[in-house]
């Protein structure tokens, strides 16, 4: 089943259920998706989607941050629940340690010797990891390589 099929039935039976975050999240989804099918008269592949639902994930953390710092932490727990639904249609997360097995093979390959080459190294890892790390995760992950 496509991802794009799987997020509709999903919606649908989470407005059966009256699951309304689950719904709104799904929507939000939804719409991201025909936006830049719209905008690029494209069809989104599952790859693309991965991408869309990516990037909203890294989004969401960023708004976390701000509600964090105006101190709401209903916002914070609202959009905790949110990137956890999100999740569930990524492929399963790195963690941390096999983040940095990748890592440490990306600076082998490049030959990376310092910080200036973060962007050889960045280049070779993000393709890799596509949807199932934050790339700002890889960044710091890099960094304590090169202190």
């Amino acid at each position: 089943m496509s991802l794009k099929i799987r997020l509709m039935d999903d919606m649908k039976n989470s407005m059966k259920n009256r699951d309304k975050l689950r719904k709104d999240v799904l929507t939000m989804v939804r719409a991201a998706i025909k936006q830049i099918e719209v905008d690029e008269r494209v069809e989104l592949d599952d790859e693309s989607i991965i991408d869309v639902i990516s990037k909203q994930v890294k989004q969401k953390k960023d708004a976390i941050e701000d509600f964090k710092r105006g101190q709401r932490q209903d916002l914070v727990e609202l959009t905790e629940k949110e990137i956890d639904i999100l999740l569930e249609y990524l492929p399963k997360q790195l963690t941390e340690s096999e983040l940095d097995e990748i890592v440490k093979a990306a600076i082998d390959e490049t030959g990376a010797n310092s910080l200036r080459d973060m962007g050889k190294i960045m280049s070779n890892v993000m393709p890799k990891i596509k949807g199932r790390a934050d790339g700002s995760m890889v960044n710091n992950i890099v960094k304590q390589y090169f202190k």
